[in-house]
């Protein structure tokens, strides 16, 4: 049977980002999704292949209910086996709305094919990561037509994270950062490796999209290590739709290091709320829905130092 949208919107017509996680067999999605689960104080729901994947603590399990397991810390893992419709029902079916939803996709999975997804009733499109290993982007390391699915993968990527840094050596590490550069030139890289800044920084930083920009206990302080940063960022009074547009095309250059995500709800004075999100290239800049207003906030900017991006 082919799936339906539901007659009606769930939550007042409030949307939920999504986030897909893509990446191929042992890039180490399921190791991202579990720190995000680990760090989160906030409701993010999961979507995966397997739940049993998952490998939460035990301690953590609230309630385990078939293809579905609750977290202590609000967050809920479903199972996509059944189909991907299935799982969002789920969720829907729920009576709060999750701040968050994070999709892991097969190995192989083009992430452009799941984009549908994102406008399913109920949710919004938040981006694509992608999860690169390093070991596996080295010429010869997988068979030719699974290295051209992950370079697919990369060049659909709104974010990339590099995992398994630690399996190759230095020379080789540099010539797979060059080959990031060549296949995504404008699409930020965020180096997982434990040994510069660890695995809580990913869950920080794939929970930027919540409904909470402003609120402190969203923003982890920066540790000694973590070569990115996070800014709350006041816009300027009074902007037309018009100038909100040049102050985002303007507020790279007066960063220090490469803006790689921005959110907040700005005020314009000829179209109302906006929902201002930035992630990797792409830009947007929609109207808040009336199911969804709440006072304007400051903008929400993580940057990555340049140096570090560029030698790593």
């Amino acid at each position: 049977m082919a799936y339906q949208e539901p007659e009606f919107l769930p939550w007042d017509g409030r949307r939920v980002p999504i986030t897909f996680v893509g990446g191929y067999l042992g890039a180490g999605k399921t190791t991202v999704i579990n720190e995000v689960i680990a760090n989160s104080d906030r409701p993010i729901a999961v979507i995966v292949n397997d739940v049993g994947a998952i490998n939460i603590d035990a301690k953590l399990i609230r309630k385990r209910r078939g293809d579905m397991i609750e977290v202590t810390n609000g967050c809920v893992c479903c199972s996509s086996i059944d189909g991907m419709g299935a799982a969002f029902d789920q969720i829907r079916a729920r009576p709060e709305p999750p701040d968050h939803v994070l999709v892991e996709l097969s190995g192989v999975a083009e992430p452009l094919r799941m984009i549908p997804w994102g406008q399913s009733a109920g949710f919004m499109l938040d981006g694509i990561v992608v999860v690169v290993a390093a070991d596996q982007l080295m010429p010869e390391a997988l068979p030719e037509w699974i290295q051209k699915q992950l370079c697919a993968q990369i060049t659909y990527a709104d974010l990339l994270i590099l995992t398994k840094g630690e399996l190759v050596d230095t020379d080789s590490l540099s010539n797979v950062w060059k080959r990031l550069a060549d296949l995504a030139p404008t699409t930020p890289v965020f180096n997982c490796h434990s040994d510069i800044f660890g695995m809580g920084s990913v869950g920080r930083f794939l929970a930027l999209g919540g409904r909470r920009p402003t609120d402190s206990q969203a923003i982890a302080p920066s540790t000694l290590f973590d070569a990115h940063q996070t800014h709350l960022i006041t816009p300027p009074d009074a902007l037309s739709f018009a100038q909100l547009e040049s102050w985002l095309e303007a507020l790279p250059n007066q960063l220090r290091g490469q803006l790689v995500r921005a959110k907040g709800i700005l005020s314009t004075t000829d179209h109302g709320l906006m929902l201002v999100q930035v992630v990797g290239p792409r830009r947007e800049i929609t109207p808040v829905p009336e199911p969804e207003r709440q006072p304007p906030t400051e903008l929400v900017v993580i940057t990555v130092a340049n140096s570090f991006a560029l030698d790593s």
